[in-house]
């Protein structure tokens, strides 16, 4: 069920204002491990981190490590990983909703709104190529492909095209249950509760930001290579 409370906060801050080597998984025991292998690594292409809910990171084409996720999101991964795919997107909420982006448009998902569904068969029906998906347990999601982006709501959409006039072409969005960031060529927005560190690493950052995750006061971002800049 969607948690309307969170929706409306969403939803309200919006009218306020009108983130091992290859083919190998594997799995530890809690945060920290999760960043000693990212440290281990040396890049990070992509992470998906929760408050509650497990943690998992993405190294390479398909290698990840991994603790708590679903273990449906796990096998999915497993089989991506044996199959050589590239894995490209992650998406994990506190719900143990997930989404998995891989390959040319390949979608594997768990619950996921049903509006985002119908949005992602409607931009692979178009041969759109789909580069990035967030959501999170309210209904509220973003999608961005090679030309397009397109949101759960108007607002939101309004809000994403009042930064793209004022900062260039959209590069990244995440949305949680109580925050939202969005990344541009040239700057970024956010609402609702996004930790302080994050806001400081944006504005300082030289890495062109490509994927960015937040849970809690725990963010991430990386650039197409893996560069990335994290507190976790």
């Amino acid at each position: 069920m969607m948690q309307h409370s969170h929706c409306k906060r969403i939803t309200f801050l919006l009218l306020l204002v009108c983130l091992m080597g290859a083919g190998s998984s594997v799995y530890g025991q809690g945060r920290s491990y999760i960043k000693s292998v990212i440290q281990r690594w040396g890049d990070c292409r992509n992470v998906a981190i929760t408050k509650t809910n497990g943690d998992l990171a993405l190294h390479q084409r398909n290698a990840y490590v991994s603790s708590g996720i679903p273990k449906g999101m796990s096998d999915a991964l497993d089989k991506l990983n044996d199959e050589g795919e590239l894995i490209d997107d992650v998406v994990l909420t506190e719900d143990g909703r997930y989404l998995i982006l891989y390959g040319n448009n390949g979608v594997i998902w768990n619950d996921i709104p049903y509006s985002l569904e119908r949005k992602l068969r409607e931009f692979n029906d178009e041969n759109e190529v789909i580069l990035s998906v967030t959501f999170n347990d309210a209904g509220d999601w973003v999608v961005i492909t090679t030309n397009y982006y397109s949101a759960s709501d108007a607002s939101i959409q309004r809000w994403l095209k009042e930064g793209n006039e004022e900062y260039g072409m959209l590069w990244s969005v995440c949305i949680t249950d109580d925050a939202c960031v969005a990344v541009y060529q040239t700057g970024y927005r956010s609402l609702g509760n996004i930790p302080s560190t994050l806001a400081s690493a944006l504005r300082n950052t030289n890495i062109d930001v490509y994927r960015l995750k937040i849970a809690g006061s725990s963010w991430f971002f990386a650039d197409l290579d893996g560069h990335f800049r994290y507190n976790m």
